[in-house]
């Protein structure tokens, strides 16, 4: 397992992270129990992973408590690293949501007690909150890092605006800053390279992706043909949202195409070129059973060549901004070798209209 500095931090984290949604959830979207939850940390853990990443509103809480039963027990807790969120409604009160510093503050106390620790390594804001002042968020955020709370904070599901409106109230405070943010960004949606992935460069955030494998929908299971009987999209989830099932189904064939040829999975492909993009820190894997989080714990091992990333890169452009074009251009004598290769294809694309 490799592991990687999370932003401008002295943090190091696994290049996969465990996700935990499926704890204590539902039919639609997995439903481990605790002597399942148990065995997978167990499983992840013994593969090297060392961040687990959960939400106080994950099945209402029970996702955090089952953690904390998993980590108190054998040493666990000194192995990982515990992630976890806050923003959305966890009552009936009008407090019960939302980033006010109220909120915050009694949402961290709560996710400390489920989680059964002193400390949360990584506190996140699950998605922006327009009702309450930046600055009061910033501050609630502070306020917990000083009392030792929470070791770091860091944002998921901002835009570029919000990322840098965050920064700046924080710099002016010279309170604590995000040193993560995380986002959706898989072969199918690809818009985090318009603005998330060179605000996270420039700004030294380090990138965590949900949902590398778009649900499943990225995993080579979900053909023009057909897929399989049970899982997430058959049960009706519709998250991640797929305008454009064409597009979807040209990737997944050339997903399937690379890993039989290289004789692994799909999903092992497609978290394999996540792992390989600009700016990207960790993955998130979850799994229904042990037999995926085995399958997707193999993709940390799995390196793809330039003319694989290539053939992936090809098929799975994303639609052209034009607004994006002039940053592209006044920014390019200040990119690295990588991220010019990067935007390569858009340059050109621009240039022959």
């Amino acid at each position: 397992m490799e592991y990687r500095y999370l932003g401008r931090s002295g943090l190091k984290v696994s290049t996969l992270t465990m996700g935990t949604m499926t704890f204590g959830g539902s039919e639609k979207i997995g439903a481990a129990d605790q002597a399942d939850a148990t065995r997978q940390i167990d499983l992840c853990l013994d593969a090297g992973i060392n961040l687990l990443d959960t939400a106080n509103v994950y099945n209402a809480g029970v996702s955090e408590e089952m953690i904390g039963v998993a980590l108190s027990e054998n040493g666990r807790r000194q192995k990982a690293l515990v992630a976890t969120k806050v923003r959305f409604r966890m009552g009936d009160g009008p407090n019960e949501v939302g980033l006010s510093r109220h909120h915050i503050i009694a949402q961290a106390e709560a996710s400390l007690k489920r989680l059964k620790t002193d400390v949360i390594d990584l506190y996140q804001v699950h998605e922006w909150d327009g009702q309450t002042p930046i600055e009061e968020t910033m501050e609630a955020l502070d306020t917990l890092v000083r009392q030792g709370k929470v070791r770091y904070i860091g944002c998921s599901n901002y835009s570029g605006w919000h990322i840098m409106k965050a920064l700046g109230a924080a710099e002016r405070r010279q309170a604590e800053r995000f040193i993560s943010q995380q986002i959706h960004y898989t072969l199918y949606s690809r818009e985090a390279e318009y603005e998330l992935v060179p605000v996270s460069q420039d700004q030294g955030l380090g990138i965590l992706i949900w949902s590398p494998l778009a649900g499943g929908l990225l995993s080579g299971k979900y053909r023009r043909d057909g897929g399989p009987e049970s899982g997430r999209h058959v049960e009706g989830y519709r998250e991640p949202p797929v305008p454009d099932r064409e597009r979807l189904y040209d990737i997944v064939d050339v997903i399937v195409a690379i890993g039989q040829e290289r004789g692994v999975s799909g999903a092992q492909v497609a978290l394999a070129w996540s792992l390989g993009r600009p700016g990207v820190t960790s993955v998130i894997i979850g799994g229904r059973s042990d037999a995926q989080f085995k399958d997707n714990l193999a993709a940390a091992e799995l390196r793809l060549t330039a003319e694989e990333r290539q053939r992936l890169d090809a098929v799975s452009q994303p639609p052209l901004l034009y607004p994006y074009w002039h940053q592209t251009y006044t920014a390019n004598d200040r990119l690295g070798a990588a991220d010019a290769d990067l935007l390569t294809p858009y340059v050109e694309a621009f240039k022959r209209g």
